[in-house]
């Protein structure tokens, strides 16, 4: 059983999964390897003076194993509710995890297809936004969303600081403590 299995790893899904693997959570990653960010340039991070999608997205997977967390690359068919929090459901397996972090940018259609509330989408050309409290929570229990599925803009180093926030947000809860983490120089 995982913590926390995210679903996407693009800039959302990956720094969701930084933070909560530097947390101690088990935390497991499945991607589709559909992120429009393979198709990105980008020259507006703060601290980067340009980086390709492609070079972002392998950066961000090299992280993620770095503190922990664990990359499966196959598609999420289903999510469904258990007694103990949640079971993902592939084409070739499953996973249980006891919270659900949703990072799949523009792809709506996992999120209709379990149930989640949704609304018009908040940004040009993008169709579906779930529906999220301020905490990146949906309207079922236990699933969280961040990232361009979630409302926010389509920017990369929004989207990955909407992750990081989300999954700060579901630490916190899982812990019963606000939680932070910073490092310090050596």
């Amino acid at each position: 059983m995982h913590d926390i299995v995210i679903v996407g790893a693009g800039p959302a899904g990956a720094s969701a999964a930084i933070f909560a693997a530097k947390a101690g959570k088990n935390t497991l990653v499945i991607d589709s390897d559909h992120s429009m960010t393979k198709r990105a340039w980008m020259e507006n991070h703060f601290g980067i003076m340009e980086i390709s999608g492609p070079d972002m997205l392998e950066t961000g997977r090299k992280q993620m194993e770095k503190v922990g967390a664990k990359l499966l690359t196959g598609k999420v068919e289903n999510i469904v509710k258990t007694d103990n929090g949640f079971r993902i459901e592939l084409e070739d397996g499953q996973h249980e995890a006891t919270h659900v972090i949703l990072a799949t940018g523009v792809m709506a259609d996992l999120a209709e297809k379990i149930g989640l509330e949704t609304r018009e989408g908040t940004e040009p050309r993008i169709k579906t936004n779930v529906v999220v409290d301020r905490d990146g929570r949906t309207s079922i229990p236990g699933i969280w969303a961040a990232g361009t599925i979630a409302g926010v803009s389509v920017h990369t180093i929004v989207t990955s600081g909407d992750g990081a926030r989300v999954a700060i947000n579901v630490v916190s809860e899982m812990n019963g403590e606000r939680y932070v983490w910073h490092d310090v120089m050596k």
